[in-house]
């Protein structure tokens, strides 16, 4: 069971002007090992995009580094995923 502080993170920057269409994705899963991992998942809409796994020994660790990414990208001009169903 996941809290609020460690929910996946969905977000979208566009900007038409720039031909911008790009998402970033953030996740903190735990490891075999006791630890937890921060898995991010970056490019344009509708490819697969990159991913990138950085390993931490701890969860309170990696809950730190997820906040710091998620408030660079948003201080960046990226925007929480908006559901149109």
């Amino acid at each position: 069971m996941q809290n609020e502080e460690t929910r996946p993170v969905h977000l979208h920057r566009i900007d038409a002007a720039q031909n911008m269409r790009r998402f970033y994705m953030l996740a903190i899963q735990p490891t075999l090992f006791g630890g937890a991992s921060v898995i991010r998942n970056w490019g344009r809409i509708g490819s697969s995009g990159q991913t990138m796994m950085e390993t931490f020994d701890g969860q309170e660790d990696a809950n730190t580094a997820l906040s710091r990414l998620e408030r660079t990208k948003r201080a960046r001009g990226y925007r929480d995923v908006r559901c149109t169903d």
